[in-house]
């Protein structure tokens, strides 16, 4: 008998058929779902991407035979007439529960040995669902999501060219810069002892795109970044890069976060209301305690420093001594914690760096192992500084600002989700802008950049800044901007510095040499003697806004093939050794590296 798929061709998919379609001839193909024999007949649910048709097979028909070999996951190619399912025996639930597919011809096209585990099983451990990911990616709900990737990306190309962008692409193998990571590098086979980068974004790149006049860009941007990986964060990336010329920090916004309100109506049905609200930085850090808010709860800090100001208490008064601060968040319901939660919270706190942490819990009087240092009402005066009412119990933290800001934010995430209070039925976008365009590097005992070295001052700093009076430093503000969603820094972007000398006293408050600036940046500084427009821009990070509109929490889920923990591959073995012929060539010798190729 001839091979059916080379006389005919698929006709639906397994999710387009309804009741309109009763009576037609069909050709499905697809993966058996599932596999019934019910009284000489069998019914196979077969789907493919687009759902599930149930098809009705009598084995003892001409043909039909092999349809008792049929198992699950097998690969068919059915033929078939749509009909109405009797009545009663629809199934609501499917798109194609009013109909089925009554066999006249089938062909195993390929068969299939047992699955190492069901692709829609969440039971299923994580390091095997990666070790099969094909299998896995079999799953409805993660087929659902790449999906929703795909019609993602349309949407931001859609947007972008009506805008007036030029979508243009840029190297993958490119130059080591300084960017806040570690480049994954790449020898060069033709030039022994160099080696080309993996860029972590295309940012001098697109810089001089707008130099050389394209005045809107846009890049689907593939980026790389060896640092240490977690839930919403892998080695490879991809980013929607974004630049203009002529504009200030509005501009970018504005064409931004229309682009936002366009895909979340789109896929999600919802209007998100423009514009979108802004905070600065210190606002974000002094309420929330760090620069990414969710502030679809409450539970915001509150700097308690004063009113602790002469307590007596030993951790307060040395702590307001080497001018830290004493902070707390109100905790909605914590009255009714143990002490065995409090010694809990007491350890993570301590993971986020503090020192420790002070609890009070309010029942009918206020309880904490330091209420021999306080009145009761000084212990209710700390409470209600902080939005406490009786039932509730506060939390505070006696450190340097950053670390007591850092500790409460973790406390208030965890115990946000942990009680529920976090409204998960919404999404909270603000903007956060006035960042501090500098950080001082307590280690290496220098300044960095806040963000990277192209991030303009704000104008009003420009001068303090170029002069490089390092008084003022710690106040100089810069034209960045980062617009968070739910908790995630899902874009982030600043204006740019257009003027060599701008971008020259740049590098002297990082206490890069002219030698070194000109090594890793001399093609960039080069470009700015030769007319630079204003310009600035943003990038997205793809894989957390899909992330979000998936509504999950992790961005393995919305990345075809992503890597572990550990930056590894379980399903190909990556990354893996190479023979000694092909480190010759590259002119590369590992050593002291068990197993490694010498």
């Amino acid at each position: 008998m001839s091979s059916f798929i080379s006389e005919v061709k698929r006709t639906h998919r397994c999710g387009s058929l309804n009741a309109t379609h009763d009576g037609n001839e069909v050709v499905l193909m697809g993966w058996v779902q599932s596999r019934r024999d019910h009284g000489g007949l069998v019914f196979v649910d077969l789907r493919d991407r687009e759902g599930l048709t149930q098809v009705v097979i009598n084995p003892q028909s001409s043909g039909l035979e092999i349809a008792k070999d049929i198992r699950a996951e097998f690969v068919l190619a059915i033929a078939g007439k749509v009909r109405k399912r009797p009545s009663g025996m629809t199934n609501p639930k499917l798109q194609t529960g009013e109909i089925e597919v009554a066999a006249n011809r089938l062909e195993i096209l390929s068969v299939a040995e047992t699955l190492p585990f069901a692709p829609d099983d969440p039971a299923v451990n994580e390091i095997l669902r990666l070790k099969y990911r094909y299998l896995e990616l079999r799953s409805p709900e993660l087929q659902k999501k790449l999906i929703l990737r795909s019609r993602f990306v349309h949407l931001v190309r859609n947007f972008f060219e009506v805008e007036g962008f030029v979508e243009v692409e840029t190297p993958i193998l490119w130059k080591s810069t300084p960017e806040g990571a570690r480049d994954y590098l790449v020898p060069s086979r033709v030039n022994h002892g160099t080696f080309f980068a993996l860029p972590q974004s295309p940012q001098t790149l697109k810089q001089l795109l707008m130099i050389s006049g394209f005045d809107r860009y846009y890049q689907i941007a593939r980026c790389f970044r060896d640092e240490d990986l977690r839930a919403d964060r892998q080695p490879e990336f991809t980013q929607v890069d974004v630049e203009m010329s002529f504009v200030d920090a509005e501009d970018v916004i504005d064409v931004n976060q229309r682009a936002f309100a366009k895909i979340w109506k789109v896929l999600k049905g919802v209007d998100i209301k423009l514009p979108i609200p802004r905070i600065t930085y210190h606002e974000a850090m002094e309420r929330f305690g760090n620069d990414k808010p969710d502030n679809r709860f409450g539970m915001e800090l509150k700097d308690l420093s004063k009113l602790a100001e002469g307590s007596g208490f030993k951790v307060f008064d040395e702590a307001l001594s080497r001018q830290c601060v004493i902070k707390g968040i109100p905790v909605s319901g914590g009255a009714k914690f143990s002490r065995k939660d409090f010694d809990d919270l007491t350890e993570m706190a301590k993971k986020a760096g503090a020192k420790g942490l002070v609890w009070l819990k309010w029942e009918n009087e206020i309880t904490s192992p330091i209420t021999k240092f306080f009145t009761q009402d000084k212990l209710t005066s700390f409470c209600k500084a902080v939005g406490a009412s009786q039932g509730d119990c506060i939390l505070m933290v006696a450190d340097d600002y950053e670390i007591a800001c850092r500790t409460l934010s973790t406390l208030r995430l965890h115990l946000g989700t942990k009680l529920k209070l976090i409204d998960t039925s919404r999404d909270s976008f603000i903007w956060i802008v006035d960042f501090p365009l500098l950080e001082f590097d307590a280690i290496n005992k220098r300044w960095a950049a806040r963000h990277h070295p192209f991030t303009s001052p704000q104008d009003q700093d420009m001068e303090a800044f170029v002069k490089g009076d390092e008084s003022k430093f710690e106040h100089i503000k810069a034209k960045a901007y980062d617009l968070v969603c739910n908790g995630y820094e899902i874009a982030g972007g600043s204006v740019r510095i257009h003027r060599k000398e701008v971008q020259d006293a740049m590098f002297r408050v990082l206490q890069i040499s002219p030698e070194e600036a000109q090594h890793k940046f001399g093609f960039f500084l080069d470009s700015l003697k030769f007319g630079t427009p204003p310009h600035g821009g943003i990038a997205w990070g793809v894989d957390r806004v899909v992330m979000i509109l998936c509504g999950t929490d992790a961005i393995r889920e919305v990345i075809a093939f992503p890597k572990t923990q550990k930056a590894a591959c379980m399903m190909s073995g990556t990354p893996s050794t190479v023979n000694r012929d092909q480190l010759a060539e590259l002119g590369v010798r590992i050593v002291n590296v068990p197993g490694a190729a010498t």
